[in-house]
């Protein structure tokens, strides 16, 4: 579960940690204050994208950390095992720093991570039901994905992607093979004729680079000539003034006077090197000034060669250099051309198989989910009753596709279907009228579904808006509840909600007239009470209104208990 939330320079939150405990958490304050900014900063600390827009003005960057109880997450662990991000076997600190430039690092367990590993992380740890989830449970992809959640088919779902991908890659190389069958024959012999061209050629990888240098040498035969001789000259050729003479004069000077010092011996040794050294290069020059070749001939074809080789460079737009890679492009194209038909077989015998192996997994995912829809639409139904709905019904529709319009989530398409009130017919939750309805739909439906994962934290941002009065008291009901098996935090304006908790956090919102931020205050009894009869009475608080709010919260223990 979620134990600290520690945040900076975020939006209008300077700094602040915030500890979480068991159970059901509820985050009140003002509209304004900040209540769903630290919903947003788990979210970047799980991996979200972001850009540098976040940064509080004036600050370098935004720092988020958060730590969790892992100890009954098994699955967790194993994954830091094999990622070698593994630190402590109890707990895990997932740690994020924005730059007000938009530049992320993310660390966990105090080591460089990828901002993937977070979110592939925060996929098991905590779960965000956003204000705004009602608007997208409208949307049949997300009643498919909820219903597979619930149903524990997400890997059955993935599987099934992957083989759709891999049959509609197969189908589409045999198609583009199909189509290039029509200009087979003019292909082949265009390439015929440039590989004919090529080979003609015969042009490797290092033969251009030493054609450039054997030219540079003839370009040059003048000058390397004179200073060869020149070099050879001064070296041993002159017979009164040449390094070799002066050397050996240097060495019949310093030998006699190593008996006086021997610090000079270490000297003697070195001229001694030097003049074997200076004999060796002179034989050298010597050498290389009797092969040196500047056969007029030879200079000839070279230039002749580049000019070959820049003219197909040329004609096929590429740096000469790059003439052996398109020579085995071409060849390679050739072969394939020539065995199209083999090809064409192999790959309409793959896409059949690919296609057999989608529709397999396909009907089997189609079986799951039809089992699946009915315990969830059971379940959801269920709970219709105990968020003011009593009579309405819930189902899910499974719609069969065709091959010919399958997808990559399988051959099903899904919608959701709610009768809100006895004696009206089954209709798609988009035609719902109310809003109300469409909240506490769409509560029940996320409560559910999370049976059907083991992710230890949920978090509701808002999902009670639309309600009110005793309807209210039944959401509340339904999260805590959910806090008995759970740890559930949740951002409301609902008192019934807040009444409910097992712990009460307040988010204010703090001026001096210059700068605004964000403050919080984990709240006891008698503070919960104020804050309760805020949320109820608004900006004037009366007697009445604080016994109100001491008796709603002693009303919430007394069920409770």
């Amino acid at each position: 579960m979620l134990l600290r939330l520690q945040v900076r320079d975020f939006a209008i939150i300077d700094q602040l940690e915030l500890e979480f405990a068991p159970g059901m958490t509820v985050l009140t304050g003002e509209t304004g204050a900040g209540k769903s900014i630290l919903v947003d900063a788990l979210g970047l600390v799980l991996g979200e994208r972001c850009s540098g827009q976040i940064v509080r003005r004036g600050a370098k960057r935004a720092e988020f950390s958060a730590e969790f109880d892992i100890s009954a997450l098994p699955g967790v662990r194993r994954l830091l095992e094999q990622q070698a991000l593994d630190q402590d076997d109890e707990c895990l600190l997932l740690r994020r720093v924005v730059s007000a430039d938009g530049r992320s690092r993310a660390f966990v367990n105090g080591n460089a991570a990828t901002v993937q590993q977070l979110k592939l992380l925060g996929e098991s740890l905590l779960d965000i039901h956003g204000q705004h989830f009602h608007q997208s449970l409208l949307r049949r992809p997300v009643q498919r994905d909820l219903l597979d959640h619930f149903g524990g088919l997400l890997e059955q779902s993935e599987a099934t992607d992957a083989a759709f991908v891999q049959w509609r890659v197969l189908a589409d190389q045999l198609q583009q093979l199909l189509a290039a069958d029509a200009n087979r024959e003019s292909r082949l012999e265009l390439l015929n004729f440039q590989l004919s061209e090529l080979e003609a050629l015969a042009l490797t990888g290092a033969d251009y680079t030493e054609l450039l240098t054997e030219r540079e040498k003839f370009l040059h035969s003048g000058r390397i000539a004179e200073g060869v001789s020149h070099a050879l000259v001064m070296l041993a050729d002159d017979e009164t003034d040449n390094a070799g003479s002066m050397l050996a004069d240097a060495i019949k000077a310093i030998t006699p006077l190593v008996r006086y010092d021997g610090e000079l011996l270490e000297i003697q040794q070195l001229l001694e090197s030097a003049s074997i050294q200076l004999g060796e290069a002179a034989a050298a020059l010597q050498q290389y000034g009797a092969t040196l070749d500047m056969d007029p001939a030879r200079r000839d074809w070279v230039e002749e060669r580049l000019d070959a080789i820049q003219a197909v460079a040329r004609k096929h737009r590429i740096g000469a250099d790059q003439i052996p890679v398109l020579h085995e492009r071409l060849k390679r194209e050739h072969d394939e051309l020539m065995h199209a038909e083999e090809r064409g077989q192999q790959l309409d015998t793959a896409v059949r198989a690919a296609c057999g192996n989608f529709q397999a997994l396909a009907e089997s995912l189609s079986s799951a989910r039809s089992k699946a829809a009915k315990r969830f639409s059971t379940a959801v139904t269920a709970a219709m009753s105990g968020l003011g709905m009593p009579g309405g019904k819930f189902d899910i529709q499974l719609s069969r596709l065709d091959i010919d319009n399958a997808r990559p989530s399988g051959l099903d398409e899904v919608d959701f279907l709610i009768s809100a009130n006895p004696g009206q017919a089954l209709q798609p939750l988009a035609r719902i009228a109310s809003g109300g309805e469409l909240s506490r739909m769409s509560l029940a439906v996320q409560v559910i579904a999370s049976d059907g994962s083991c992710i230890p934290t949920m978090v509701f941002d808002e999902v009670d808006s639309g309600v009110g009065g005793s309807v209210a008291e039944m959401v509340g009901r339904r999260l805590q509840e959910l806090g008995a098996r759970r740890q559930v935090l949740c951002v409301t304006h609902l008192p019934q909600v807040a009444s409910l908790a097992d712990a009460h956090v307040r988010i204010s919102k703090v001026t001096d007239g210059k700068a605004t931020r964000t403050g919080l205050r984990s709240l006891g009894d008698d503070e919960r009470i104020q804050e309760i009869a805020r949320m109820l009475g608004g900006v004037e608080i009366t007697q009445k209104t604080i016994d109100h709010a001491a008796e709603m919260l002693a009303g919430a223990r007394r069920k409770t208990a």
